[in-house]
């Protein structure tokens, strides 16, 4: 029975674990540092009592999700990848070649972002070859829905009414009903300072839509001969998603 139905009968709804929510914190914690961390340092991080943070990262360490180095500091493991590997399989799939094509064709970064909650979150990205003008987007990065192309595409998406149904107290922004109109979203220095950005919504069956999208810092590109490579490639996406 969900929380939701226990409660209709007059349950109590479940509470949440207090002890996985801390490992997946410990995780998260892990894939934002810049470097590996300290038992005590992300003891401090996390609000615990370093023996705390010590039994969780024990059974952490168990299923190889996080390892420790010669210093004893602790960083992300490779179970995170086989689990990673997994998230919207069929999508990262359908996206990769189309990821590839796109990065060198044009020269650009080339990335799915998809929804999840208030905030859109790469996928899977490529880098353009033979080039140092790519921006990375790595995979897990994350940033506001109501920012930047990426949101924009995913919202324009829906109608302002449908949007508001889907993702009530987050607002529909005016530049989705031009990029539903215009088939594309394009935005500049909304997410990375001086950076542009221009996408498309992907949509999934059963599932809510993603962006496929480019990010660039050079001038005189023309969004519009971009778009146009975005829009046949999320066509493609589609297709293979059926």
């Amino acid at each position: 029975m969900t929380s939701t139905a226990a409660a209709s009968a007059g349950q109590a709804p479940a509470s949440p674990s207090q002890t996985l929510s801390r490992g997946i914190r410990a995780l998260e914690i892990l894939a934002a540092a810049q470097s590996p961390l300290t038992i005590a340092e992300l003891a401090d991080a996390m609000g615990v009592h370093r023996s705390v943070a010590y039994r969780i990262l024990r059974t952490l360490e168990d299923h190889s999700l996080l390892v420790r180095d010669d210093a004893g500091k602790v960083q992300p493991g490779p179970g995170l990848a086989v689990l990673a590997r997994g998230v919207s399989r069929n999508l990262q799939t359908a996206a990769l070649p189309e990821l590839t094509q796109l990065a060198n064709a044009l020269a650009m970064s080339a990335f799915v972002a998809v929804w999840d909650r208030d905030d859109c979150v790469t996928l899977v990205t490529v880098d353009p070859r033979h080039t140092g003008a790519g921006i990375v987007q790595h995979p897990g990065s994350r940033h506001p829905v109501s920012a930047g192309a990426p949101g924009i595409a995913i919202q324009s998406a829906y109608t302002e009414a449908d949007w508001h149904a889907a993702a009530p107290g987050t607002p529909y922004r005016p530049e989705a009903a031009e990029a539903r109109s215009r088939g594309y979203a394009a935005s500049h220095d909304e997410v990375i300072a001086g950076v542009s950005s221009v996408a498309v919504p992907v949509r999934v069956p059963g599932g809510r839509p993603a962006a496929l999208a480019v990010v660039y810092i050079r001038a005189g590109q023309d969004p519009d001969k971009v778009a146009a490579a975005l829009v046949a490639g999320a066509g493609r996406i589609e297709a293979q998603l059926g």
